[in-house]
């Protein structure tokens, strides 16, 4: 049984590594935000007043906040001027509740199908990004957003309904190929697309444009259904023809649970390799203590068998004073009671001294023996007594470590210490690329969380971090900052028209500190709570720098 579930293991196993990476849903509904409705009227005149009759509509998205891609063949009835100029016009109606605008023709190019449009008013769109590498292989799974017809007539909707706001559709399918048609480049896929769909953009899984919709194979309802892009091949030099400068992006598409996961593996990789070193480290360090610890146990006995020989030595030599001086005094003591004469040094000065007669030992010499021997015992007694103890053989490791026991540890302010101006250089192996991200930033760190002398940053949970909300942007980015690793990150939320109005209605409820105030960090690192929970789960985009010092 063991066998037979191993086998269809290494049989699965193969089959999931190769299936494809699925698109995120949050990306395309990112992207979604600058895909519009391009609604072709005809102006009529009816009792004296003007109006306005939706004769066709189709698909476009913004490449520039004004700027829209479509097809040439969606706009082809406009052909007579732009906005109320000749007797029809192009309405643009936004897909997040926004009021219709209208449009010029700015380019047209029928020979490759595609027009781009001027936004004549105040409407501002989120322009999308284009791939700037090619495709991937066939069965990558790429999406088409757009507004099909044959979806609205399923729902009802009359041809009146298509100037209101309403969200895009998106269908999934697979990249079948790339091949020229039409003289100019496409890409085949089977992501379903209708009438209506026409100018809307066919997108990788990180919501990136890889193309333009146009058109479909023919079928009879047997065959496999097929369908066209004009590619960014011919889209990007289209677009620079004629004065946009597009958002392009040629990092690799990765899921942010790849990017976690990759990201759990170098930490424990990096923990592995702190682990070796540090076991090497301390089997160096043990090591060397044995070594120590052998030299100082051979110096420290070799000290203490010399003191105690030499202390020995002079105890011998205290008694051999002492007995000598106890055999010069039983001689005087002789000498006396044989009515010697004392001599002595005071009697060496009289003149009535006579040197030829016999004199007896002085009596101060046996008590000079008797001193030499006291000196030297007490001499053996303090050598013995201040012999290195055993626990000389640790102390004399000790220093030679460079330890110092018992005393005081020397505080260190980490903060403080990593400090200064640095140059962030982005990491795109542990980043998830969008859009067009700078490939390096200056920053500059002080210890309280202060950045380039002027923004605050707030602390809570241990991390550095401040929320951006702009008002001019549907974007919320929250950065953060990691002093130890050097290591900066940008998380950057795409939002739709009603979760950014949340978001910059949570900021408007602080004042974000300055970096003087007192407290900043921490009152920031509160106040910020109220914009961060109302985020969705997971960024659109993750931007990772690793920092080193400019200098």
């Amino acid at each position: 049984m063991t066998r037979i579930l191993l086998f269809l293991a290494l049989l699965v196993a193969p089959l999931a590594l190769a299936a494809p990476a699925m698109a995120e849903p949050a990306d395309i509904d990112a992207a979604a935000r600058g895909v519009v409705r391009i609604v072709i009227f005809e102006k009529t005149v009816e009792g004296g007043e003007e109006e306005l009759s939706p004769l066709s509509h189709g698909t476009g998205f913004a490449v520039s906040p004004q700027r829209i891609v479509t097809n040439a063949h969606v706009v082809r009835e406009a052909l007579t001027g732009g906005a109320f100029q000749g007797d029809r016009v192009i309405g643009i109606v936004p897909p997040d509740g926004d009021a219709p605008a209208f449009a010029r023709i700015v380019a047209i190019d029928p020979g490759t199908d595609l027009a781009l449009l001027a936004i004549e008013g105040n409407l501002r769109l989120p322009p999308l990004t284009l791939a700037a590498s090619r495709p991937g292989g066939s069965g990558d799974t790429v999406t088409s957003v757009g507004y099909p017809m044959n979806v609205d007539r399923a729902q009802g909707l009359s041809i009146n309904d298509i100037v209101r706001s309403q969200p895009p559709v998106k269908s999934r399918g697979f990249i079948s190929g790339e091949r020229p048609s039409r003289q100019f480049d496409t890409i085949l896929h089977t992501a379903p697309i209708a009438r209506g769909n026409s100018g809307g953009p066919l997108l990788d899984n990180c919501g990136r444009v890889l193309g333009v919709n146009s058109f479909g194979a023919e079928s009879d309802g047997t065959d496999a259904e097929f369908y066209f892009a004009v590619s960014n091949r011919e889209l990007v030099p289209f677009l620079r023809a004629n004065g946009v400068t597009p958002q392009l992006n040629d990092m690799p598409c990765r899921s942010l649970a790849e990017l976690d996961e990759a990201e759990r593996q170098r930490r424990a990789a990096a923990a592995e390799a702190a682990r070796q070193q540090m076991e090497a480290r301390s089997e160096a360090s043990s090591e060397r203590r044995a070594r120590l610890q052998l030299e100082a146990t051979l110096a420290v006995q070799a000290e203490r068998e010399n003191r105690i020989a030499l202390a020995l030595l002079l105890v011998l030599a205290a008694i051999g004073l002492g007995v000598l001086g106890y055999m010069l005094a039983q001689r005087r003591e002789k000498e006396l009671a044989a009515g010697e004469t004392v001599r002595d040094d005071v009697a060496q000065d009289d003149p009535e001294w006579d040197s030829d007669a016999r004199t007896a030992l002085p009596a101060w010499v046996p008590y000079a023996c008797y001193g030499a021997a006291a000196v030297l015992a007490v001499t053996a007694a303090a050598l013995y007594l201040t012999r290195p103890g055993l626990d000389a053989i640790d102390r004399r490791v000790a220093a030679a470590l460079g330890e110092e026991t018992g005393s005081a540890q020397v505080s260190d302010d980490s903060s403080l210490a990593t400090a200064g101006k640095f140059i962030c250089t982005l990491e795109p192996t542990r980043s998830r690329v969008t859009g067009d991200a700078a490939r390096s930033i200056d920053l500059r760190w002080s210890a309280d969380g202060c950045v380039n002398e002027r923004t605050q940053y707030g602390f809570a949970s241990g991390q550095w971090a401040r929320v951006f909300v702009p008002k001019d942007e549907d974007v919320v980015s929250v950065a953060r900052y990691d002093p130890q690793t050097r290591t900066y990150r940008a998380d950057r939320y795409l939002l739709s028209r009603s979760a950014i109005t949340a978001a910059r209605e949570a900021r408007g409820s602080y004042t974000a500190p300055s970096c003087q105030a007192p407290d900043a960090a921490a009152q920031l690192g509160r106040q910020q709570d109220a914009v961060i929970s109302a985020l969705p789960s997971q960024p659109n985009e993750r931007l990772v720098y690793s920092c080193q010092p400019a200098n």
